[in-house]
């Protein structure tokens, strides 16, 4: 029996795996559960859910009774997404988060440079995307801060270093650090089907140094222990013109559209669009922007991929990137 769950449902999930802290988790899930609808279809999702719920609630008690100790940052959610640039030392992680945004890394020829987070926009099309650099991940040596993090992404872009005969082994080495605690990294992203527990982030791997002689070799050194290997983008970082394609596959890593609105009567604001899933409706839209609109939505007219210009359009038409819409409640 299919779970017919609607867009305000997945906005919910969505928020679930976005969550940084177990307060925040608590809060998401109870909306799944309110929001859920109850039969067969979805009995065996609630009761993953109550088992997660109770699991989070536990992790908030211990968190309120614990001693604060350890190190932990806290970034605040900005953009359309956010991607986390991961990957072992010296890969050229600073480097990629100089050359997309205005930010000003510490670049240097050594490792561990970067020590703690680093957050930066960079924007593509109109569309702002949040990109974090982080400390390298070596064997042995993941922080729960960093784990969280990587976690809640909406992307990752894992570095890999094509002039390096070390590369192949320190970047696999991240790749078992997170599968060992239950974070895979996949081409596409999500819950696991059978587990909550389990989160597969979109990723790509970005492969830098590509014109190094021997890199498609150590490339190939990886993709005979990682089978499940994610598509791999090769850039030479000294070449100027590799910044506007990793900023398109950050874009199409998020799995995102661009639809702009517009009130009765007047013209677009072409500038500010809205960001919703590839796969979005007009309802989507309008939960997108509140879920009183949402729930109040009658129609909407359509400028863009239609029919026609001011074409009406129901609730579950499916946008495409450009879309101008006008929604009716």
């Amino acid at each position: 029996m299919p779970a017919n769950l609607t867009p305000m449902y997945y906005k919910a999930e969505r928020d679930y795996r976005r969550a940084q802290t177990s307060a925040e988790q608590v809060d998401c899930l109870q909306r799944m559960l309110q929001l859920m609808p109850k039969h067969k279809g979805t009995d065996k999702l609630q009761a993953d859910i109550k088992s997660r719920l109770s699991e989070a609630r536990q992790n908030l008690k211990q968190q309120i009774n614990a001693p604060k100790s350890g190190q932990t940052f806290r970034i605040p959610r900005q953009g359309a997404g956010r991607i986390v640039i991961i990957g072992g030392p010296n890969c050229g992680k600073s480097r990629i988060l100089k050359e997309l945004t205005r930010a000003e890394p510490e670049v240097a020829p050594f490792p561990f440079t970067t020590r703690e987070p680093l957050p930066a926009m960079m924007e593509y099309e109109g569309v702002q995307i949040q990109l974090v650099d982080t400390p390298p991940i070596t064997a042995g040596q993941l922080q729960p801060w960093l784990l969280n993090l990587v976690r809640t992404a909406d992307g990752v872009l894992l570095v890999f270093n094509g002039s390096s005969d070390d590369a192949p082994e320190e970047t696999l080495a991240v790749i078992q650090e997170l599968e060992s605690r239950k974070t895979r990294l996949t081409e596409i992203g999500g819950f696991d089907r059978n587990s909550f527990s389990i989160v597969n982030l979109a990723s790509r791997l970005v492969v830098t140094h590509a014109s190094d002689v021997d890199c498609q070799v150590r490339s190939q050194l990886l993709f005979e222990s990682w089978v499940d290997h994610i598509s791999p983008l090769d850039v030479e970082l000294d070449e100027g013109q590799f910044a506007s394609t990793l900023k398109q596959r950050c874009f199409e890593l998020l799995k995102i559209i661009r639809v702009f609105t517009k009130s009765p009567g007047k013209p677009a604001d072409m500038r500010l669009p809205l960001t919703i899933a590839d796969t979005g409706t007009v309802e989507d839209l309008a939960v997108q922007i509140h879920e009183d609109v949402a729930r109040n939505l009658k129609h909407a007219r359509l400028w863009g991929h239609g029919d026609h210009d001011g074409q009406v359009v129901g609730r579950e038409y499916h946008l495409r990137d450009g879309d101008v819409v006008e929604l009716h409640c």
